[in-house]
């Protein structure tokens, strides 16, 4: 785990470093925008580590609850937490009635299990048990770490080609030619498009993973399967627009759909793919 957390932050410091480079190439002072380039991914990464969690609860909109307030969620969290092995998580519920359902926090001593009023109320115990399943396998894991820092320092090197675009159109220090021009370009847009890659890359595998975690932790593939269908048949025909695309990694079912490009850098496997996937396990457990 220590490993995939260096290697990914690792690959994605280095393009925040080259997005920097280029920027103050442009500028007439590399090495000097490099370092800041570093220094701000660093401090990205700290952030994000210590206040991931309060950072998705506003992006998300998502509110703490007593197990006063929502007994029967709890009774499943704390059920599900038991037979994984991991604390009780706190619990939040999102009020929106697109079923879907997240996990956050940087360890399982400090993570946050939340679910849609949509799935809370119209999914059965089952299906419910079965997707906080997969997101304590994510807490577990550790996977709500990896995901959020990557969002976070993606997110920012996006930002920074954005920034450099703009230093590209009005002005640099440089003597400039269309070449050397059009080649800091492609940079700038290149990078981004990378961290991009190396996120999803980092999203899917987990997504996968956490699957056959659940099937395992309670035993209900199948019930997995069925609310990751209904969930991904709701959410095409309704998705989430006013939720910070920021956080789509770390959601069951990725909440914000598009058109078919947009499905191509889609932060989660094919949910057909999942389904089936469920399904074979579900029949190597002897539940089909």
């Amino acid at each position: 785990m220590l490993l995939r957390i260096i290697a990914l932050m690792s690959a994605l410091t280095v393009l925040f470093a080259v997005v920097g480079y280029v920027i103050g190439y442009f500028l007439g002072d590399p090495l000097s925008y490099t370092i800041a380039a570093v220094v701000i991914a660093a401090l990205f990464n700290v952030i994000a580590f210590l206040y991931s969690d309060r950072f998705v609860l506003m992006a998300t909109g998502a509110k703490l609850v007593s197990p006063t307030v929502a007994p029967r969620l709890h009774t499943i969290v704390e059920r599900v937490a038991m037979n994984a092995g991991i604390p009780k998580p706190k619990v939040a519920i999102v009020k929106k009635d697109v079923p879907n359902a997240f996990a956050t926090g940087r360890s399982p001593q400090r993570a946050l299990v939340a679910v849609t009023e949509g799935l809370l109320n119209n999914f059965s115990e089952d299906e419910i048990e079965a997707v906080i399943g997969h997101e304590i396998a994510h807490i577990k894991h550790r996977d709500t770490l990896i995901m959020t820092l990557a969002a976070t320092i993606a997110g920012a090197i996006g930002y920074l080609a954005f920034l450099g675009r703009w230093a590209l159109i009005f002005g640099g220090s440089r003597e400039r030619n269309s070449g050397m021009s059009l080649l800091l370009l492609l940079s700038l847009i290149l990078a981004p498009i990378a961290a991009t890659l190396v996120q999803l890359a980092v999203s899917r595998a987990g997504e996968y993973r956490a699957d056959e975690a659940s099937a395992h932790i309670t035993k209900k593939p199948l019930s997995l399967a069925r609310a990751l269908s209904k969930i991904e048949a709701i959410v095409r025909r309704r998705p989430l627009t006013d939720v910070s695309p920021s956080t789509a990694p770390l959601w069951i079912v990725n909440p914000i759909r598009g058109d078919v490009i947009a499905e191509l850098f889609s932060t989660h496997p094919a949910t057909e793919k999942r389904v089936a996937r469920l399904k074979k396990i579900a029949k190597e457990m002897g539940l089909a």
